[in-house]
């Protein structure tokens, strides 16, 4: 029972958390984001003292259920490694192995100690729900939009319109680079190992492992029952059992109950402490083999060919159409280059959830401690002026939430005009897009000369929403562009013209 228990709260959750990343229609309404804030590192990141507080309750009371149900990353792992036992010619068996401690808490040093100094991109790539969310992002939505599109096809033969076509682009090469590494070397490791990820390199695995050890409820092995078969120790995913020593290492048990019904003769029981003497497991010696060195490699170096990659497509295919800027754009709530670096672990949901699609990774822009953190590009779309979506859905606190009255008032960039490029100047044509897309009038276009207007600006009142940029016909640099604030400021109030009424007798022609 407790295994069908777990099986359907995993894959409730899993597949809520999956869709709200991938669901561009937005038919989750964004409430949904609750769930992506009940993981561990978007709580102690976005200051969410309350459901950390729960989450270590229920880890000193049950133990590793965090691992087993709510994380993405720990499910994901459980599904390769069932698709594996089924399809195995042989019947799949797992075998006990000693904890890495010296590889697991080095982990969780290193990387608390590169976010506390401002560089939080360790924690971004070993972070599991983080690491998951960039999978969908970069490399499981790509493949559902391209459904979509073909269902769209399909359905438009039949004058059937319920579905309509979206643009299929890989948002940067790096991220989806980095996506990929993950998803293969994880996955590769569940469908031979089991649980390596979450037992050697996962810190949260090993920070929850450490209060795990001394939780109420635990597997425990009952000696007068046990017969040492072995038949535990094979179904253990977390590789935690020791059937010769008649002991359970509860630091790597995540509470899957696989064990539980392995047992023939009832040895196993998820039970809280009883008067029976009870083992513990020598977690201090370290076996250092292939199988973990090469974990280790692959975590450790999976930005190396990434940053390659990008630097080689970057040489080989210039987009011109970005204008150069000296500061790049923050999302809204951002409030500064500092909070954003210390706050934002790349989990990709505001990249997902933007319904402008103007929000996208960056690779070099916030410089080497900020790859794959949310920058803002206006190529193809623009800000929504009444739109609040990223700040209120990020589960870190990288983007704080704003009311719709602030987000009007705050500036995250400032407009620019280079008149010698304006097809009004070099052409001699009546434009005026900036203007007509521009909600706050801090573009309006004045006289100029030959009955021509051009555009005027006032940057003070400027949002930064890119309106402009967007609709500017200019190639391949923009007339007009945003430059990024390094802190976001509160634009000026504007007020807005008068129009005069003009009355018509008859029709004009």
């Amino acid at each position: 029972m407790l295994k069908k228990l777990r099986v359907i709260i995993s894959l409730i959750l899993f597949s809520l958390i999956t869709f709200y990343f991938l669901d561009f229609a937005a038919l989750m309404p964004d409430q949904f984001h609750a769930l992506t804030h009940i993981q561990v590192v978007p709580a102690i990141l976005g200051g969410s003292f309350v459901i950390l507080i729960v989450l270590i309750a229920l880890t000193l009371l049950f133990g590793r259920i965090y691992c087993s149900s709510v994380c993405p990353m720990g499910i994901y792992q459980d599904i390769i490694a069932w698709v594996s036992k089924k399809t195995a010619k042989k019947r799949k068996r797992y075998t006990f192995s000693k904890a890495k401690n010296i590889l697991r808490w080095s982990v969780v040093a290193v990387t608390f100690i590169v976010a506390i100094i401002g560089y939080p991109v360790l924690l971004g790539v070993v972070d599991p729900y983080s690491a998951y969310g960039r999978i969908v992002t970069n490399v499981f939505k790509p493949v559902y939009l391209a459904g979509n599109n073909v269902l769209e096809s399909i359905f438009s033969s039949f004058g059937n319109y319920t579905f309509y076509k979206m643009d299929v682009a890989i948002m940067s090469v790096f991220s989806f680079v980095v996506a990929l590494i993950t998803l293969f070397a994880i996955g590769f490791f569940a469908w031979k190992y089991g649980r390596t990820y979450c037992n050697t390199i996962c810190p949260v695995g090993t920070i929850l492992g450490f209060l795990s050890k001394y939780s109420l409820y635990k597997v425990r092995i009952d000696d007068k029952l046990c017969n040492g078969c072995g038949a535990c120790a094979m179904r253990c995913k977390a590789s935690c059992i020791d059937s010769k020593n008649h002991t359970v290492d509860n630091s790597r048990c995540v509470d899957c109950f696989n064990c539980l019904g392995s047992c023939t003769r009832s040895a196993l029981k998820f039970a809280p402490y009883s008067k029976n003497k009870e083992k513990v497991v020598d977690t201090t010696k370290t076996d250092t083999n292939k199988r973990q060195f090469l974990t280790t490699a692959i975590t450790t170096a999976i930005t190396a060919p990434a940053i390659l990659a990008q630097e080689k497509i970057n040489d080989l295919v210039s987009d011109k159409d970005i204008p150069t800027r000296q500061t790049p754009i923050r999302p809204p709530g951002a409030k500064a280059d500092w909070h954003l670096m210390r706050h934002c672990t790349s989990c990709h949901l505001c990249i997902s959830r933007c319904p402008s699609r103007v929000i996208k990774p960056a690779f070099l822009e916030y410089g080497l401690g900020g790859i794959m953190q949310p920058v803002m590009t206006y190529e193809k779309g623009f800000c929504n002026y009444n739109c609040t979506v990223c700040a209120d859905i990020c589960p870190n606190g990288a983007l704080e939430p704003l009311t719709m009255e602030e987000k009007h008032m705050l500036q995250i960039g400032r407009v620019h005009f280079v008149e010698d490029i304006c097809v009004v100047i070099t052409d001699g044509n009546n434009c005026g897009a900036c203007a007509e897309h521009c909600p706050t009038q801090a573009v309006t276009m004045v006289p100029y000369r030959d009955g021509l207007t051009i555009p005027k600006i006032n940057p003070d009142i400027c949002v930064g929403c890119g309106g402009c940029e967007f609709i500017c016909p200019v190639r391949p640099n923009r007339a007009i562009f945003v430059e990024g604030n390094t802190v976001h400021k509160q634009r000026d109030h504007f007020e807005v013209e008068e129009k005069e009424e003009v009355q018509v007798d008859d029709f004009g022609f």
